[in-house]
Parts: structure tokens; C-alpha cells; sequence
């Protein structure tokens, strides 16, 4: 009896193959982007139960020239990370059906767009109201 080797298909850049499944992973690799803020303003958190000092070191270091250019950067792929997911969202979504009729995927995406950019214009306006 012979030993034959299974057939085993490579998995190398098999997402590179499809448009789709390249904008796909590149939303999913801006999500650790989303991480790596949250991590940032996890720090912040710590830094403000450490006291007055450690909070204010913390926004010393916020204010220096690379700590903007990388939020610039973080904003920049938040924002794209952000339109991709309400692109998506339609497609997510079970049918939404108001007064009998079917909500269009450009009104969900536009309706989501719309609220990411009022929520965060309120935000603005409230963080430079207290600062």
C-alpha cells in the first residue's frame, strides 16, 4: 500500500485574490486602530485615579508633537473604519420596513454617517466647553 500525502490547499493571500475581501480586511485590520485609542484613553483613566500629577503628566504627553501626529493618524483611519462599518451595516441589517416600505440601503448608511458626525460635533462642542 502506497502512502499518499493529503491534499492540503494554501492559504497564502487568499484575501488578495477578491477586491472585496481586501477592503474587508483592511476594515478589520483599522478596528485595532479603534483598539489602540481605546487603549490610550484607558491610560487616561488610570492616570486620572493616580492623582492630579499623573493626569496632568498624561496630558502633557497628549500635547507633544508626535503624540498629535499620531492622532491624526488615528483619526484619519477611526473615520474610514468608521464609514466602511455604516456601508456595511445595510447589508447586516435585517429589512427595515417603515409605513410598508422597504428602508434603501443608502438611507441606513447615510442615516448612520449622519448621526457618527452629530454625535461627535456634540462631543467637540462639550470637551472645548469644559477645557
Amino acid at each position: 500500500m502506497s502512502k499518499r500525502r493529503p491534499y492540503v490547499r494554501s492559504m497564502d493571500g487568499w484575501w488578495r485574490k477578491n477586491p472585496f475581501y481586501v477592503e474587508y480586511m483592511i476594515h478589520e485590520c483599522t478596528a485595532l486602530f479603534v483598539a489602540a485609542y481605546a487603549f490610550v484613553l484607558l491610560v487616561g483613566l488610570v492616570r486620572l485615579g493616580q492623582g492630579e500629577a499623573a493626569w496632568n503628566g498624561w496630558l502633557d504627553a497628549l500635547r507633544s508633537p508626535v503624540s498629535v501626529a499620531f492622532h491624526v493618524v488615528f483619526l484619519a483611519v477611526i473615520a474610514y473604519h468608521t464609514y466602511t462599518w455604516f456601508v456595511i451595516m445595510p447589508i447586516t441589517l435585517p429589512p427595515i420596513i417603515i409605513g410598508g416600505k422597504t428602508v434603501g440601503p443608502g438611507v441606513i448608511t447615510g442615516g448612520g454617517l449622519l448621526a457618527a458626525v452629530v454625535v461627535s460635533l456634540v462631543m467637540l462642542a462639550l470637551v472645548w466647553r469644559i477645557v
